[in-house]
């Protein structure tokens, strides 16, 4: 399998554009993660898509302003993936997958705003709990990890010309797909941890370690030792894919690439998970670790993509 390549030493305009795009949604996800960790999803009230029943918030206090933003951020977002999607219409290369990427991504960033809109019309906000909030939470994570996954595609589709899909064997396409759905899995147990400790805040590890094995605590914080039980598993787990995968295709650079980034940041994000629990998730940590978790499902993802392609780049 040969090497894949870019087309030229510069990217065209619409690759550029597909990873700008890809960019921005990544941090319009971290504004999300600082908007839960303040407290500010409620910013708005149970309003969407006005803000308490205004077009434009006045006389509005931090968290309103916090919440607006964030949905201002999210409408740029939408628009930018729109232009995407209809730039890549217009291009000339119809077999390069772009196309194909690019509106799977405009299909998943609607759904993405209609989750979005769920959790503020039903009160799945800030401090408040209902008993769907969690499938609310997981479900708005796996929707994320989609979109930006087929975004990274879109860009890695514009940068490469004259790939295609080859054959995987049976066992390389479960490899792939234990893979992703480990990180994904890892990710929701995640989501989980992250929502037990802004409902249930402790003021030590002492504290948040006897809610965690208190048979009379509330069954979410009981879970939360699921994350870092499954993260160790998953950076072992992934450690040994991305090599196997490395080690089936020793003659492709770009595989090699790929291989090395999931294997260095699931231990980067090891140590930092680690850290942050210790440190008893401050803001600033829980952005970077969810900034961490991202590159990994894009490494991944491209690793699996970049492992499955075959031919030469056109210039």
């Amino acid at each position: 399998m040969k090497e894949l390549t870019t087309s030229s030493t510069k990217l065209s305009a619409f690759a550029k554009f597909a990873w700008f795009a890809l960019a921005y949604n990544i941090v319009v996800i971290l504004w999300g993660v600082f908007l839960r960790a303040t407290y500010s999803g409620d910013g708005c009230g149970q309003h969407w898509i006005t803000c308490h029943g205004e077009a434009i918030p006045s006389a509005p206090e931090l968290k309103t302003l916090i919440e607006f933003s964030h949905r201002v951020t999210t409408a740029v977002a939408g628009l930018v993936v729109l232009i995407l999607a209809g730039w890549s219409l217009k291009q000339k290369e119809r077999r390069d997958g772009a196309r194909a990427f690019a509106l799977l991504s405009l299909f998943f960033i609607l759904v993405e705003g209609a989750i979005g809109g769920g959790l503020v019309l039903t009160g799945n906000t800030a401090g408040n709990w209902t008993p769907t909030r969690p499938y609310w939470t997981a479900g708005h994570l796996v929707n994320t990890f989609i979109l930006i996954g087929f975004l990274a595609l879109t860009a890695w589709a514009a940068s490469n010309r004259g790939w295609r899909f080859r054959r995987p064997s049976p066992i390389e396409l479960t490899v792939i797909v234990i893979g992703l759905l480990a990180i994904i899995f890892v990710g929701i147990t995640g989501s989980m941890a992250a929502l037990a400790h802004m409902l249930f805040p402790s003021q030590s590890i002492a504290e948040g370690i006897a809610k965690d094995f208190d048979p009379a605590s509330h069954w979410l914080l009981r879970l939360r030792i699921a994350h870092p039980i499954s993260s160790i598993l998953g950076v072992v787990l992934l450690f040994f894919l991305a090599d196997w995968l490395k080690r089936r295709s020793p003659e492709n650079k770009k595989v090699a690439f790929w291989s090395r980034n999931v294997s260095i940041l699931v231990f980067v994000q090891l140590a930092f998970g680690a850290a942050t629990l210790l440190m008893l998730a401050p803001i600033v940590m829980q952005l970077g670790h969810l900034l961490i978790a991202d590159l990994i499902w894009i490494s991944f993802v491209l690793l699996g993509m970049t492992f499955l392609a075959k031919g030469e780049t056109q210039a």
